[in-house]
C-alpha cells in the first residue's frame, strides 16, 4: 500500500491542529469574560448616572407616547379667550389662531401672543402649525417682560426653516441647541454637544420641503433641566441646561411673530399636559 503521509502533507496536518487549537482556545477566553465585562458594563452605568443619562438621550427623546390621555386643550377654536396679544396682530380663522403682520405696518420689535393660565413648569405641549412667510416661534418656561414682549426657551420656527426645530433663548443667551443636535450646558455656560445627532437632519428637511404647504405638529416636553424638541416624529433638539443662574424652571408660554418683512403663521390642536413628579 502506498504511503501518502508526505512531509507536506504531516505539515498540513499539523498547521491544522495548531489552527483548532487555537480557535479552542479563543472560544474559551471569550466564555470566561464575557460575564466579567458585561458584570463590568452594568455595573459602570449603575454607579454613573451621568454616563447612563447621556446614554438614554435620545432614546428617551424618540418615546413620545401618542396617547392624548391628560392633555387639555388652550384654544377653544372660536376666540383668543384665555390669550392676550397685541390689536391687530392676532385672530381667529376658521378653527386656527392666526399671526399677521403687514408690510404696511411692520412691527418694531418682536410681539407675542400670551397664554394667561398660569405658568408652567414639568410638561408637554402638543400643537400644529403652519406658516406662510417670515419668521415665528413657541415661547415657554418665559418671562413676560410688558407690552407684549417675552424673552426665554422658544422652539424656533421660520419659513424657510433655516431655524425650525431649534432651541432659541429670546432675549438671553441665543441660540442654545441647533437642529439635530445634543447638547449639554454646564453650571458655568460651557457647551458640551454630542457626537450622535438627534435625527436625519436632511430626512428632516426633505420632509418639510416635501410638505410645504401641509400642517406640522410641534411637540415640546420640558422636563427638569431637560428640553426636547419633535416635528412630525423628528426630534429637532435635545438639551440639558445646567446653568442655573441663567436656566428657567417654570414661565409663560407664548405664540410668537417676529419683525422684518409680513410674515403669516397659523397655529391649532393647542393641547396641553403637565407633568407631575
Amino acid at each position: 500500500m502506498k504511503n501518502h503521509n508526505t512531509p507536506s502533507m504531516l505539515f498540513s496536518r499539523i498547521v491544522l491542529l495548531r489552527y483548532f487549537s487555537t480557535l479552542i482556545v479563543c472560544g474559551l477566553a471569550v466564555a470566561i469574560l464575557m460575564p466579567t465585562l458585561v458584570i463590568a458594563k452594568h455595573t459602570l452605568w449603575e454607579t454613573d448616572p451621568e454616563l447612563e443619562n447621556r446614554g438614554r438621550l435620545l432614546q428617551d427623546a424618540e418615546a413620545v407616547d401618542d396617547d392624548e390621555n391628560g392633555f387639555v386643550s388652550l384654544f377653544d377654536g372660536e376666540s383668543l379667550e384665555g390669550w392676550s396679544g397685541a390689536d391687530g396682530l392676532w385672530s381667529v380663522d376658521k378653527g386656527c389662531i392666526v399671526g399677521e403682520t403687514t408690510a404696511e405696518n411692520p412691527l418694531r420689535q418682536n410681539s407675542f401672543l400670551i397664554w394667561k393660565n398660569g405658568e408652567l413648569a414639568d410638561f408637554e405641549l402638543r400643537l400644529k402649525y403652519r406658516i406662510e412667510s417670515g419668521n415665528s416661534g413657541i415661547q415657554y418656561r418665559s418671562r413676560d417682560l410688558g407690552e407684549h414682549r417675552v424673552g426665554g426657551y422658544q422652539a424656533d420656527i421660520d419659513v424657510a426653516n433655516s431655524y425650525t426645530g431649534i432651541l432659541y433663548e429670546e432675549q438671553g443667551r441665543g441660540i442654545l441647541c441647533g437642529r439635530a443636535k445634543q447638547v449639554e450646558i454646564s453650571p458655568d455656560g460651557t457647551r458640551t454637544e454630542s457626537e450622535t445627532p438627534t435625527c436625519d437632519e436632511r430626512k428632516f428637511l426633505d420632509s418639510m420641503a416635501e410638505n410645504a404647504d401641509a400642517w406640522n405638529e410641534y411637540v415640546i416636553i420640558a422636563k427638569g433641566n431637560r428640553l426636547t424638541h419633535r416635528i412630525n416624529g423628528f426630534v429637532t433638539a435635545d438639551i440639558i441646561d445646567r446653568q442655573t443662574d441663567k436656566s428657567a424652571a417654570t414661565g409663560i408660554l407664548a405664540l410668537q411673530l417676529h419683525t422684518g418683512p409680513a410674515m403669516k403663521i397659523h397655529f391649532k390642536d393647542i393641547r396641553l399636559k403637565r407633568i407631575e413628579e
